[in-house]
């Protein structure tokens, strides 16, 4: 069996011998958090950016650039993609994808040749969030117009059920106004 050589080398900071398994200290305190605290309190911080978006306060607009994440426009991008998908003529989800990534490259790159200071992820976090106002107004009037409507059909076929089994009388028919919301939202110009 062959023996190795305890060679050392040193790259100015780093210093180390090669015979030696490099140990990694992790504590385990740092990790023990529960999947669901985790799951939760990123989407506390998604809301309170959607809250940003949606009422631009000027003290606020920090925010979104020194705490950036990818999680909300990911899932903005993947929603209005799926939406622009559906609807007659539109691009593609592939399409609208990587116009989004290239727009926020560009939108980086002639933010960085102006002397700014923003990060390519930073921009894709601040303008992936902004995404949100170009389609919730179609969204919130489809959503009161689908709560109107259940309301009303409740109103009369609710009444037609016993009072134990309502909820199984009238789940269908707020899944047959959500199905026809949908189309709405997905197929109106």
């Amino acid at each position: 069996m062959a023996e190795f050589e305890s060679t050392s080398y040193s790259f100015g900071d780093l210093s180390g011998e090669m015979d030696q398994p490099i140990m990694t200290v992790c504590d385990d305190d740092d990790f023990d958090e529960p999947v669901r605290e985790t799951i939760m309190r990123d989407l506390r911080d998604v809301a309170h950016k959607f809250k940003h978006v949606v009422f631009p306060l000027k003290e606020g607009s920090n925010l979104l650039l020194r705490d950036w994440d990818l999680w909300g426009p990911l899932l903005l991008c993947m929603v209005v993609g799926a939406i622009l998908h559906e609807g007659q003529g539109g691009p593609h989800f592939t399409q609208f994808f990587v116009l989004f990534w290239m727009g926020s490259a560009v939108v980086t790159i002639n933010n960085k040749l102006l002397g700014g200071t923003i990060s390519f992820f930073q921009s894709v976090c601040v303008l992936g969030y902004c995404i949100a106002p170009l389609f919730a107004l179609r969204f919130i009037v489809t959503l009161v117009a689908f709560g109107w409507s259940s309301r009303a059909a409740m109103c009369f076929i609710g009444d037609t059920a016993p009072s134990d089994r309502r909820f199984l009388a009238v789940y269908p028919m707020v899944l047959f106004y959500f199905i026809i919301s949908w189309l709405v939202i997905t197929y109106s110009g």
